[in-house]
């Protein structure tokens, strides 16, 4: 009762998508300031790896179900059993990741509990709210931040009244973070018997999937563009950039739209977040949608024209001038110095 839950996806591969590994992490840390338990919720078919996988995450309790139909993931099962698992537990904060089906899932789970749900959340923090018109002070509650209006204001939304506390978060925004010393968690069944003719009347004939053709995610290092690069063939020279020193490249919302790259590359608010070791951001102003996908990143490079872009403040290291003078200096010299 009154724990937290984390929903976790399972990948093509039978394994736990990063997402889910971040919001446990984070999930472990708010269940210690709250003092309930984390628990998770598995869907899918051949879990035993994954459920292995979960052991270094001090998980509670695993409520699972281990079902050739329950691949590939389907809308009506997921929510019956979903929603089933929080009408028994009454869980006090229930997260999914914010991908393409927890986008699906979350949304109909919280109609059905009559909750709410904050979509697209950047972080999560435990707080107190004081109505001052009802005259009630509520403890302990989640605060859910996320950007709204465009990124121009950053909104923090609580649910006071009802549970549970329902939130997707956008992958790579919270720290993954396993435990060195593994657990073993209570597995707890869920019931198979509650998928009935009406959960099985969409049936997947036939699958297509793309393998991905970029991984910015995990890459180390990353050359940024952005509409100051001044043109799809500028662009190139990022390429080279990246190919000389081991990176990616990626670009920011504006060049994307000036079809100076694909939107797969597309970092910030709409796009990945990312957090390389290094980003070299080329022509990038820096609006808070940006940011917010690479301001966790371990060192930033800013080469901009502008001395008063916003990018810079955030820069580990800012070089002013003109992107397509400096980059080819910078590929020289790597190539010249480098074994």
């Amino acid at each position: 009762m009154n724990n937290i839950f984390v929903y976790c996806e399972i990948t093509e591969e039978g394994k736990i998508a990063d997402v889910s590994l971040e919001l446990l992490s984070k999930g472990r840390k708010l269940a210690a300031q709250l003092n309930v338990k984390l628990e998770a919720i598995l869907l899918g078919v051949n879990l035993e790896g994954a459920i292995k996988e979960l052991s270094c995450f001090d998980i509670y309790k695993i409520h699972y179900a281990d079902d050739a139909r329950l691949f590939p993931y389907r809308t009506l099962p997921y929510t019956k059993m979903v929603e089933a698992v929080f009408e028994k537990e009454k869980p006090e904060i229930a997260l999914f990741g914010a991908s393409s089906t927890g986008r699906d899932l979350a949304p109909r789970i919280a109609s059905a509990l009559r909750c709410g749900l904050t979509a697209d959340c950047t972080s999560l923090e435990i707080g107190d709210y004081e109505d001052k018109k009802a005259g009630k002070t509520y403890k302990n509650l989640l605060y859910q931040i996320r950007p709204a209006f465009g990124g121009n204001i950053i909104a923090t939304i609580i649910n006071p009244d009802t549970r549970p506390q329902m939130a997707t978060v956008r992958e790579g925004v919270m720290k993954l973070d396993p435990l060195t010393i593994q657990n073993t968690p209570l597995l707890q069944k869920i019931d198979l018997s509650l998928l009935t003719d009406v959960e099985e009347i969409v049936q997947i004939i036939n699958r297509h999937i793309d393998p991905p053709k970029v991984n910015l995610k995990g890459a180390q290092i990353i050359v940024s563009g952005g509409y100051g690069m001044g043109g799809k063939e500028n662009f190139e020279i990022l390429y080279t950039l990246a190919s000389v020193i081991g990176g990616e490249v990626g670009a920011t919302r504006a060049a994307v739209d000036a079809a100076f790259c694909g939107h797969e590359r597309q970092i910030g608010q709409t796009g990945i977040t990312v957090r390389p070791k290094l980003y070299i951001a080329c022509g990038i102003s820096g609006s808070v949608q940006h940011r917010a996908g690479m301001d966790q990143s371990a060192k930033i490079i800013s080469i901009n024209i502008d001395e008063n872009a916003p990018i810079n403040a955030i820069a580990d290291y800012t070089i002013i001038g003109d992107v397509m003078q400096i980059i080819p200096k910078i590929i020289q010299y790597y190539k010249k110095h480098s074994k």
